[in-house]
């Protein structure tokens, strides 16, 4: 059977791909009274898409606390300051909630930045990173696995942008929650699709590999050419 998708998509081709943007409400959060409401419209949805961003650190040995939590359904995206508000308990609770599947990319990496402010156990967490090659993609990063799979391309300006800001900006709120609702997108967009097998899946991370090999050692002739 043949992948359903395109196994991976260049810079240039995304460059020409209409930008997209997360077109929901977005409701940021900076104060401990809106825990309450913010925690119960999650927790009663079956699918939620997951982010951080952390304030950028440009010299080395240094680092920052995670800053901010986005967390989206298809129609609106919490941005949760945990600079402020810390991370809650009736959100962490979300996070160990069987019966919600919450959907991030490099997934790990964020719940181990949530879990230094709170511990808590995950579960039924989904990384895309995880599933995407059983639908043909070969690419991991979420720009080019929503444009490989919707033909859209997500702006990254805002991503080395200060996270810790008392306001965060349009832009910064529109980053931020496009990047959850993404995450989401993308999930039931596969679950939707149908996977290859096992041995599909291996052929073609084999093809993949042998065609890199070769397109490095086409590279590596034409330079030593060229110093002739």
């Amino acid at each position: 059977m043949a992948p359903q998708f395109k196994n991976r998509v260049t810079k240039e081709e995304i460059s020409l791909m209409p930008k997209v943007s997360f077109q929901g409400e977005i409701v940021v959060v900076s104060k401990k009274e809106q825990i309450e409401s913010c925690a119960k419209f999650l927790s009663a949805q079956p699918v939620l898409g997951v982010d951080t961003e952390t304030r950028p650190a440009f010299t080395q040995g240094v680092h920052y606390p995670t800053s901010l939590l986005q967390i989206s359904s298809l129609k609106r995206c919490y941005l949760i300051q945990l600079n402020k508000v810390g991370l809650p308990k009736p959100i962490a609770d979300i996070f160990e909630n069987p019966s919600i599947i919450k959907v991030g990319l490099a997934f790990t990496d964020d719940l181990r930045g949530l879990q230094r402010i709170r511990p808590f156990t995950p579960n039924n967490c989904v990384d895309i990173q995880s599933i995407v090659n059983q639908y043909g993609i070969l690419d991991l990063g979420l720009q080019k696995i929503y444009a490989i799979i919707f033909g859209q391309r997500i702006s990254k300006t805002q991503r080395l942008t200060n996270w810790d800001k008392s306001e965060l900006s349009d832009l910064q709120q529109s980053y931020a929650a496009t990047d959850a609702w993404a995450t989401l997108c993308i999930y039931n967009a596969l679950k939707s699709a149908i996977p290859l097998s096992q041995k599909e899946v291996e052929e073609l991370v084999e093809a993949d590999r042998l065609q890199h090999l070769l397109q490095q050692q086409n590279a590596e002739t034409e330079e030593h050419e060229t110093k002739e």
